[in-house]
Order: C-alpha cells, then sequence, then structure tokens
C-alpha cells in the first residue's frame, strides 16, 4: 500500500493486530489478560479486560487490587468473558 491507495480509498493489506500492555507508556506485547469489574458499576458476571506484559502484570494487578476492582488474571489468548481489552487504567 502506497500514499496513493489511501487517497483513493483502494483497500490493502490489513494490518496485524499486536495486543500492547495497557500500562501507560508501554508498547511492549501482552501476554496476560487481567480481569476485573467495578461493581458500582457493573454488573457482578461482567469482566472488564486489561492486558499486561510481563514486566507490567504485577504492577497492573497491584493497582486493580487495592481498589477492589480485580477479579481474575489469565494468560493472553484464553477466553476471558465478555469485555474487551482496554487501555491505560481508564477503562
Amino acid at each position: 500500500m502506497n500514499i496513493f491507495d489511501l487517497a483513493a480509498g483502494t483497500p490493502g493489506p490489513a494490518p496485524a493486530a499486536v495486543a500492547m500492555c495497557s500500562r501507560k507508556a508501554c508498547r511492549s506485547g501482552a501476554s496476560w489478560q487481567l480481569l476485573w469489574n467495578n461493581p458500582k458499576i457493573h454488573t457482578p458476571e461482567r469482566r472488564k479486560i486489561w492486558l499486561a506484559c510481563g514486566e507490567h502484570r504485577d504492577w497492573l494487578e497491584d493497582y486493580l487490587q487495592t481498589r477492589g476492582l480485580w477479579k481474575e488474571t489469565v494468560p493472553l489468548g484464553t477466553d476471558a468473558g465478555d469485555g474487551s481489552p482496554g487501555q491505560g487504567q481508564d477503562g
């Protein structure tokens, strides 16, 4: 694909989606899903998902646990409920 294809609206190959860590400013590939929900606004079965690289998994878990939001951490690729991957800590 080149700039002329973009201007003409010609479809080109889609870039491969890479799951990235949800930690602010981290661009590492994710290998973990941190499942959480906010009981003040979500139904009990609802699971939101943050993605984490190995370096930031503990930090993100601690962030969620401190606020009483964390439910479970599972390897990326595991079916993890009805949430969608979040980006950052505002999800």
